[in-house]
């Protein structure tokens, strides 16, 4: 058989998308595993987007990434949406096949089986999200298809707070409130899983926590943060000083491109070396 020379490709449509480090992990998973694949980190501004969609089909790429401004907005370029996706309203991850272009969303997916990993299990869990902007819609969502119980959505503008409780009640069995986020934000008591959605305390703003009443915080809690640099964040570091079991944001970013890799691949993800790759770029 002659030697191939053709990588297949994958990558990322986004603006900005220079900070993305996706790149560095798939890539890592793709040499670990020998397998021809590349993934492209790749500027696309909303006024290109409709050219770039073509190129997916025309360059017979595997699949996509897509981060802001072009997660909503892919929806109509899209042959079939998975069930988490058609709830979101969002897209993050494409995946080519027979020709069609199928939209899936692993945010929330990827939070889960990190959670999962982690020896937790969310079936008929007590929920609190602090946020309900796209990161919380994703994982709330994918909490509820596992079965969570309640879920809270907590957030400073009530309205989407609301809006995110609807979607839940809507379309899940799960039941769902919402709260207003006040200064020094009180924990449910009954909370046995915490989750900051936010962006709060991401690098450079390392300094920076969520502003709740940490000493709501009780140790048979589970608390996880979607910010994944630095790892450990104040908001973990604060959990963990009362006694609870804390998750960082690095799983769920590894567990991310973990399932974006099986789905592109058809191939078990090394998700030790995706991992081990992400800790090394942040210098954890």
């Amino acid at each position: 058989m002659s030697k191939n020379y053709r990588a297949e490709i994958t990558g990322v449509f986004g603006d900005p998308v220079d900070g993305n480090p996706t790149g560095v992990m798939e890539e890592a998973a793709y040499a670990a595993c020998g397998l021809n694949y590349r993934y492209l980190t790749l500027k696309v501004t909303a006024e290109d987007f409709p050219d770039a969609m073509k190129s997916i089909r025309a360059l017979h790429m595997k699949g996509m990434n897509l981060t802001m401004p072009h997660k909503i907005t892919v929806i109509p370029y899209l042959d079939e949406l998975s069930e988490a996706a058609r709830i979101i309203g969002a897209v993050n991850t494409i995946l080519v096949k027979d020709g069609k272009l199928y939209g899936e969303n692993t945010d929330g997916k990827g939070f889960v089986q990190a959670l999962e990993n982690a020896g937790e299990s969310l079936s008929g869990k007590n929920i609190t999200i602090l946020g309900a902007g796209g990161a919380a819609k994703a994982i709330a969502v994918e909490c509820a298809l596992a079965g969570a119980g309640s879920i809270t959505i907590i957030n400073r503008t009530i309205e989407r707070a609301l809006d995110l409780a609807e979607v839940i009640r809507t379309h899940t069995s799960t039941k769902s409130l919402s709260m207003k986020w006040e200064a020094s934000q009180q924990i449910p008591a009954d909370t046995d899983i915490l989750i900051n959605a936010t962006s709060i305390g991401l690098h450079p703003q390392c300094d920076q926590k969520p502003d709740i009443d940490y000493d709501t915080i009780r140790d048979s809690m589970v608390v996880t943060d979607v910010v994944f640099n630095p790892a450990q964040t104040l908001f973990l570091k604060e959990a963990a000083q009362r006694g609870a079991k804390t998750i960082s944001g690095l799983g769920m970013l590894a567990c991310q491109g973990a399932l974006n890799f099986t789905l592109w691949t058809g191939t078990s993800a090394p998700l030790e070396v995706m991992e081990e790759t992400l800790r090394k770029e942040f210098e954890l």
